[in-house]
């Protein structure tokens, strides 16, 4: 919401022909429009950024615990997931195709979140 003062301000910068009119409009609602907030773990593109690593944080959901947190560079990525396919079937259902797209498109942040409760694990998957 725009304060009686911020309005006060941008009246004043075209008064003094220091913006025009519709810049002026623009201002105001550029200040009156909410923005959503960032919530942790929410991937953001960052245009022209290619993340440099990929994080798999996975933590036992009984005790608490990470069991694995390892940290790759993104250029050994691909030959990873051909490797990791041949030894274990879970590797398969997850989609390497959308996960190089994200790195492609400069994504970061957390890009997986599962809940796995047959294993009792929580698999998380950061691009950073």
């Amino acid at each position: 919401m725009v304060t009686e003062e911020e309005r006060l301000k941008i009246l004043k910068m075209i008064a003094e022909n220091k913006i025009t009119a519709e810049e002026g409009v623009l201002l105001i609602k550029a200040i009156d429009t909410p923005t959503a907030p960032s919530l942790p773990g929410t991937p953001q593109v960052v245009p022209g950024h290619e993340p440099r690593f990929l994080r798999i944080h996975i933590t036992d959901t009984r005790t608490g615990r990470p069991r694995v947190n390892i940290r790759l560079p993104i250029s050994v990525i691909n030959a990873g997931f051909k490797m990791g396919a041949r030894f274990s079937p879970e590797v398969q259902g997850l989609d390497a195709e959308q996960l190089l797209g994200f790195i492609k498109a400069g994504v970061t942040g957390q890009v997986v979140d599962i809940q796995d409760e047959e294993d009792g694990e929580h698999v998380e998957i950061y691009l950073e």
